[in-house]
């Protein structure tokens, strides 16, 4: 899969475009007052394996309160400021590592000016962000961006960030391959509003996963009506999808039928908790399968395998290791797995 060359962007200690990993994003769902409460959502979203988290801003207080929590946050924190110029003034100084500006709200030449300024001024790189619910009638997503990029360009700021996120996939897409032809600046990618868990992850899949397809991503989050370590748990299925990023081993296993002779549903459930964010065993590939149809030949192909039958096969390497019973299937697969 090509990407798109993009210019290198760096955000506190992670630099973003160019051949750099792509990042997960999230953002925080705390009000960012309260610390302590913002504290922990940020140490869970960097358990999970978030790169990049986001902070709503929308008062000078909630501005300065990011200064106590960018004292104990190890991850960079990117300050979200609408309407209120003043505010991303303030988050610079409060120490955050990159500012999210929307140009359907902030688009005043003097204001993004000054923003301009003390960004460059502290090295503070921008995202230029536009959503479909902000766009100024009469603009798109790509028009409404340009404008900004231009205000910035001409003050001599060039460490800019765009996304161009709409609710609905057609004009999400079409926005990107338009961009695209028109600047060299890292995409932050995702679908913006993508809804409730199951029905938002889905939608997230497949616009993310089209964009990605064409090559475009520097950064992604999944927006979803949940909690934000979802979000980061969505992502990172995508990417390994895609076969761009890994982060454990890959689970492939049969919906199981009529065929099926052994309890797959266990299995495979006991197999994912135990192995699952196993750094040692990185882009590995396992398949649980449950008849002999699909399933020797799924094995053969993988790192590590199972088979279901009157005697279970265990798989090592595309070579059968073990022929055994299936109340014993489990624990020999692990045993393959973890030695």
């Amino acid at each position: 899969m090509k990407r798109r060359k993009t210019r290198e962007v760096r955000i506190g200690n992670l630099t973003i475009g160019g051949k750099n990993p792509i990042a997960i994003q999230s953002m925080t769902k705390t009000k960012t007052e309260d610390i302590e409460a913002t504290l922990f959502q940020i140490k869970e979203l960097e358990e999970s394996g978030c790169e990049l988290v986001r902070l709503a801003l929308p008062t000078l207080s909630s501005a300065k309160a990011l200064y106590k929590i960018k004292e104990k946050a190890k991850i960079p924190l990117i300050a979200d400021v609408h309407f209120n110029y003043k505010i991303a003034l303030h988050a610079i100084d409060s120490g955050c590592d990159k500012l999210r500006l929307n140009p359907g709200n902030i688009a005043e030449k003097d204001k993004v000016v000054e923003i301009a300024r003390k960004a460059r001024q502290y090295k503070i790189p921008i995202r230029v962000g536009a959503n479909s619910g902000s766009v100024k009638d009469g603009e798109t997503l790509v028009s409404s961006c340009l404008k900004e990029i231009k205000l910035l360009e001409e003050e001599g700021f060039f460490d800019i960030v765009v996304s161009i996120k709409g609710t609905e996939l057609e004009e999400t897409i079409a926005s990107h391959t338009q961009m695209a032809e028109l600047i060299d600046y890292p995409f932050h990618i995702g679908i913006t509003e993508a809804g409730p868990m199951f029905s938002g992850s889905i939608k997230s899949a497949i616009g993310c996963g089209i964009l990605l397809c064409e090559g475009f991503g520097d950064t992604i989050r999944v927006s979803l009506t949940a909690h934000p370590v979802e979000e980061v748990r969505v992502a990172k299925e995508i990417l390994a999808s895609l076969s761009l990023r890994h982060f454990g081993p890959e689970i492939i296993s049969c919906p199981t039928c009529g065929r099926c002779k052994i309890d797959l549903f266990s299995i495979v459930n006991e197999v994912e908790e135990r192995i699952t964010g196993r750094t040692s065993l990185l882009a590995k590939k396992v398949a649980i399968m449950g008849c002999e149809v699909n399933g020797p030949k799924e094995a053969k192909r993988a790192d590590f395998g199972l088979v279901g039958g009157l005697r279970c096969m265990v798989f090592r390497n595309g070579e059968i290791v073990g022929r055994i019973a299936e109340e014993d299937a489990t624990k020999a697969l692990l045993a393959e797995i973890l030695k």
